[in-house]
């Protein structure tokens, strides 16, 4: 399961200006080949969810927050922009 709680989800669901950035973003953490493991399922293996929010949160790691998932997805809209 996701490290995203369903408020989260909800809300990313209300801005619809951050979904291709969600989207981009999922393909890029999407392992090649993802359809060869089960679950069938276009998701991120365990073991790099894991690295990500021990970095984030430290030993024993968390759940993303609805602000921080938006925080994250505006940023990484910003800083896509300016590589332009």
């Amino acid at each position: 399961m996701l490290p995203v709680g369903k408020s989260a989800l909800a809300a990313l669901v209300r801005r619809p200006s951050l979904w291709g950035t969600a989207l981009r973003q999922g393909r890029a953490v999407v392992p090649a080949a993802w359809w060869a493991r089960w679950p069938p399922l276009p998701m991120p293996t365990r073991r790099y969810l894991a690295l990500r929010l021990e970095a984030m949160y430290g030993p024993g790691g968390g759940r993303l927050s609805p602000s921080e998932l938006v925080g994250y997805l505006e940023w990484c809209r910003w800083m896509r922009a300016l590589a332009r």
